[in-house]
């Protein structure tokens, strides 16, 4: 684009004002643009300068993947080439392995895993772009308590999202014993005809010892299952309660899941979940149970009322379902859906994903920081040694806590 002289001699003048062209008189023709093409000067100014942020931001994320692929020998490389072109083109082999990578806590597998991951990442943004900037998943966390029904609603579920052409990812997370460190992973052997859907895939995971119901890699999980191609992804959580809102930072909607026998509203109130929820479903509403579940809907809904609002454009919704015989499976899609197109329409949904995000990368510094704390050569000797005086009452723990951080501290 032509930029008249005079623009160029006294820019200050014109930025300040924000003025278009097509308002001052231009002393020569080769000065005068068409004005009907025109756009303010501002306005193409800041174009440009979007333009090289943007340019400037693939520089540096490309460089950042080259960095990291320089430190992989041959055979890792043509591993991570490997996964990478499997999972995008939608083989559930290569996204199980990628998953398996992924939750592995080997030092060198680890590093091969944010090689593999950066390079989803930005398969992952340039597909957004192609979708206009918007997000090419959905992402649903559900929970509940022991017997709520969530395998079988999930199953349900599941079934007929496939049957209407989506790709469907069931992220399962499994406790792990804190006796024998085990865990049963139990709940793909609930859902068999989901399991043996082409279109469904489910990953079951221990959390080893994680709060909040969920792996320390289940973000990464759900940004592979997205690069895989499934447009629809379910982290089923342990219900624990409070601990429960680490689900929260990593999904677009939250949806709680009780039976009708669950205790009155106030114990869902008590349990602080249910501030998170934007979706209560009360399942197992059929046969004999159909008034006890109308009893608790109604309580529901008169608690929400209580609970302080946490979205300009929705208001958590209670709703009755039986995933037995089929019952509101679809009205609760349709409600889902709902959610998804007004929070999006809102920018709620993209400010979220990027607050997630932040959360995110700090909750990893935090797990990174203690296990980088234990393993520091100016604390490693001395923990047992003040874990034994703690236990036989000589320190308190606050004053070894204080001696730890003193010693970790001197020798940085």
């Amino acid at each position: 684009m032509k930029i008249p002289s005079l623009l160029l001699r006294f820019p200050h003048c014109y930025f300040s004002r924000r003025t278009y062209f097509k308002s001052f008189h231009f002393s020569s023709r080769s000065d005068f643009l068409c004005t009907e093409s025109l756009m303010p000067v501002h306005l193409y100014y800041t174009k440009q300068m979007f333009s090289l942020k943007g340019l400037k931001r693939e520089l540096c994320h490309k460089a950042a993947i080259d960095q990291q692929i320089e430190g992989l020998s041959d055979r890792e490389q043509g591993l991570v080439d490997k996964l990478y072109s499997g999972l995008i083109q939608g083989h559930r082999a290569c996204l199980a392995e990628a998953i398996t990578l992924v939750e592995s806590t080997h030092h060198r597998k680890k590093k091969v895993a944010q090689v593999l991951l950066q390079k989803v990442l930005s398969y992952h943004r340039e597909q957004e772009k192609l979708n206009q900037g918007k997000p090419l998943a959905f992402r649903v966390g559900l929970s509940g308590p022991p017997g709520a029904g969530k395998s079988t609603f999930i199953e349900c579920f599941g079934k007929m999202l496939t049957e209407r052409g989506h790709k469907v990812s069931v992220l399962a997370v499994d406790p792990s014993s804190s006796t024998s460190g085990g865990s049963l992973l139990g709940d793909k052997t609930r859902m068999t005809e989901l399991s043996r859907d082409m279109n469904a895939y489910i990953r079951p995971s221990p959390t080893r010892g994680t709060l909040g119901g969920v792996t320390r890699t289940t973000n990464e999980a759900i940004l592979l299952c997205e690069g895989g191609g499934y447009d629809v992804v379910l982290v089923e959580t342990v219900g624990v309660g409070q601990s429960e809102f680490a689900v929260a930072d990593m999904v677009d909607m939250f949806i709680l899941l009780i039976p009708p026998a669950g205790g009155d509203e106030l114990q869902g109130i008590k349990r602080g979940i249910i501030e998170m929820a934007d979706l209560v479903a009360i399942n197992k509403a059929d046969g004999d149970l159909i008034v006890p579940a109308r009893r608790i809907q109604a309580e529901y809904v008169s608690a929400m009322k209580l609970l302080r609002k946490r979205s300009k454009v929705w208001r958590p919704k209670v709703m009755r379902i039986s995933a037995k015989t089929g019952e509101g499976i679809s009205d609760m899609w349709d409600k889902m859906t709902e959610f998804r197109d007004l929070v999006l329409m809102s920018g709620e949904l993209i400010a979220k994903r990027r607050k997630q995000q932040k959360v995110w990368m700090w909750n990893l510094i935090q797990e990174n920081m203690l296990e980088h704390f234990r393993s520091h050569l100016a604390v490693k000797d001395k923990i047992p040694l003040l874990e034994e005086k703690v236990l036989s009452g000589v320190l308190s723990p606050g004053l070894a806590a204080d001696l730890l951080l003193k010693a970790f501290k001197d020798g940085l």
